[in-house]
């Protein structure tokens, strides 16, 4: 039986957390490494479950973690653990196969992006209500991005008025990422990738600062300082 949080909720969440995290260097997944004490999918796990619409959380772990996941998770909220497949492609199919019947909207969440509100679930969910098929949450552009040549020439500088960083969750009406799962050919790293390449369409929505993803050192070091700052994560 698959665990629910609230029983009125037409949101299901999937968190693919069964990656190595090599560049945040070694020390076991990276969604089990510690922030402020705590492992990283134990504080994306709690914002999610803050969320009011969200309905069941479904969380595709390592395979030889599932267990050690699923007791780690059970102070936080009720969630349903699976075991998670060789890619995050791979994982979110398993957790996506695991969603009850119900929810008709799924969001896709990167553990690794642990401070995400929960107001930042909530509009993506909303705009995927509203009637979208697929809604990204996204944050301008701000550096200068030049493109160059193998050899490190600079080709020319990109208009970054166009170009927006990409966040988490990805919000999908069900039945829409179930078929571009269905369809895929080659591992992508984005679910809303999958949408495109089948034809879809992929909205966007106002990220989060705080929906940074944890994927460096240097990120680590900062997620620590703004959780032991007393940052407000919702208003």
């Amino acid at each position: 039986m698959t665990a629910q949080l609230n029983p009125r909720g037409d949101v299901a969440v999937l968190v693919p957390a069964a990656g190595a995290g090599v560049r945040l260097g070694p020390g076991g997944p990276k969604a089990l490494r510690l922030l402020g004490g705590e492992p990283l999918l134990v504080h994306a796990v709690r914002r999610v479950a803050e969320a009011p619409s969200v309905a069941t959380i479904v969380v595709a772990a390592p395979a030889a973690d599932v267990d050690h996941v699923r007791r780690l998770l059970a102070p936080v909220a009720p969630v349903t653990v699976v075991p998670g497949g060789a890619d995050r492609q791979q994982s979110v199919a398993a957790a996506l196969a695991a969603v009850p019947p119900g929810p008709q909207i799924v969001l896709v969440h990167d553990a690794a992006r642990a401070l995400t509100p929960a107001t930042l679930v909530e509009s993506v969910a909303a705009r995927v209500r509203a009637g979208h098929d697929a809604v990204i949450p996204v944050l301008p552009v701000t550096d200068t991005i030049k493109e160059v040549s193998a050899d490190d020439v600079v080709l020319g500088t990109v208009d970054r008025s166009v170009l927006r960083a990409v966040q988490t969750p990805q919000g999908f009406r069900r039945s829409v990422l179930v078929a571009a799962h269905a369809a895929a050919l080659d591992p992508l790293t984005d679910d809303a990738g999958l949408v495109e390449k089948s034809g879809g369409t992929v909205t966007c929505v106002p990220g989060s600062e705080l929906a940074l993803k944890i994927t460096r050192p240097f990120d680590l070091m900062l997620a620590e300082h703004l959780l032991s700052g007393g940052v407000r994560f919702d208003p």
